[in-house]
């Protein structure tokens, strides 16, 4: 998904762009716009995208029948 041809266009990781804060991005194009944002300039860059967090596995919610091939 990280490396996909067919990314929606977000400044967040847009080869020109310079994150600044958590809703700011520093463009070398337009200067500081929303990092929801978006452009006809925009180069997509993968390294600049954030995976989604983890989800934190609760153990107490299932029992050992839950694990059990049976």
């Amino acid at each position: 998904m990280l490396f996909n041809k067919k990314i929606e266009p977000c400044c967040s990781y847009c080869r020109f762009g310079v994150k600044i804060s958590d809703d700011e991005v520093m463009c070398l194009k337009k200067g500081v716009v929303s990092a929801s944002g978006k452009c006809r300039r925009f180069k997509y860059d993968p390294l600049r995208r954030e995976p989604p967090a983890h989800v934190l596995f609760d153990a107490k919610e299932f029992s050992e029948k839950d694990f059990s091939l049976e």
